[in-house]
């Protein structure tokens, strides 16, 4: 993999969650990016426990990037949290609960890239409120952003909220097709892709000797046997390391431009990420979707990163 001598400015944005924790702790020990904030989003919990979620995250890593609190609903509906997770978003995590709540998400994105025009990436790994907030106040933002890449949608494949949404568009897809509607170069990274990568117990012994060790396997034990009951699948699925691998090495996607739009008012299809996959007509491209990863080399970078960070 080619190393990249400059880091990339990023805003994670992000419902912590497991694989929200394992794809921060990624970025994080990477150094191939500058985390500039990790804005939180209610979704995988609501937003004081996905907050401190966060905020433990980022103290097992001894990370200094800041951490603002955002959206505790949706747009327009109800929170829906996810199950896989546990009552309270990080099961098997030590997280004290309580935290402070900045409220200010959508107002740090907005500076942040107001302050660095062309600059800032965003990754999305949560319902995508913040940034559709942030796109709604400032509405020539999308512009001033260099790339969003985002962990959601199905192209092809079922669901996992519904028979064909998402989690992440299905909890707001208001959110979602403002996004998607938005003038912002887009990396989307579905669960077409990531159905394919599954990381089990075993492959987790790869961190014994390094600090991580203890706290991810007691983490992936919860959330294994989350996914175990509620997904059928034998093992952790990386939806978010997925999608902030990008960032390491964007050479092991093969992406295809595609016109996606959001159902918004379908009875059973809420949240569906609708391709235009016809072969004739006109398109309107808005998204380059992953329709390939290089499993191996992820999983040989993923452990490969963690393990290189021992303190």
């Amino acid at each position: 993999m080619k190393q990249n001598n400059k880091k990339v400015p990023i805003i994670i944005d992000t419902d912590p969650g497991h694989d929200d924790a394992l794809a921060i702790m990624l970025l994080e020990y990477s150094e191939m990016v500058d985390i500039k904030a990790v804005t939180t989003v209610a979704g995988n919990g609501t937003i004081q426990n996905v907050t401190d979620n966060a905020r433990y995250v980022l103290g097992l890593l001894g990370s200094d990037a800041p951490l603002y609190s955002g959206s505790s609903k949706p747009l327009k509906r109800a929170l829906v949290r996810a199950v896989v997770h546990g009552e309270n978003g990080l099961d098997g995590a030590p997280v004290e609960r309580g935290g402070k709540l900045t409220g200010d998400a959508v107002r740090r994105i907005i500076s942040i890239i107001r302050e660095n025009p062309g600059e800032i990436s965003i990754l999305a790994i949560g319902p995508e409120t913040n940034v559709a907030q942030a796109f709604l106040l400032d509405p020539e933002l999308p512009r001033l952003v260099k790339r969003m890449v985002i962990m959601g949608g199905s192209i092809a494949a079922p669901g996992n909220e519904s028979r064909v949404a998402e989690f992440n568009i299905f909890v707001d897809p208001e959110a979602a097709e403002i996004v998607f509607n938005a003038p912002v170069e887009k990396v989307l990274v579905p669960l077409d892709v990531c159905n394919d990568i599954i990381l089990t117990k075993s492959d987790f012994n790869a961190l014994k000797g390094t600090p991580l060790y203890e706290p991810v396997s007691k983490m992936m034990e919860k959330y294994i046997s989350g996914i175990s009951m509620n997904e059928k699948v034998k093992g952790a699925l990386v939806y978010d390391p997925l999608a902030a691998y990008y960032f390491v090495d964007p050479n092991a996607y093969i992406l295809e431009p595609m016109d996606v739009r959001i159902e918004t008012k379908g009875e059973f299809t809420r949240g569906m990420t609708v391709a235009e996959r016809r072969i004739w007509g006109m398109k309107d491209v808005n998204v380059l979707v992953a329709t390939k990863v290089d499993g191996g080399r992820f999983k040989k970078d993923f452990f490969r990163i963690l393990k290189g960070k021992e303190r």
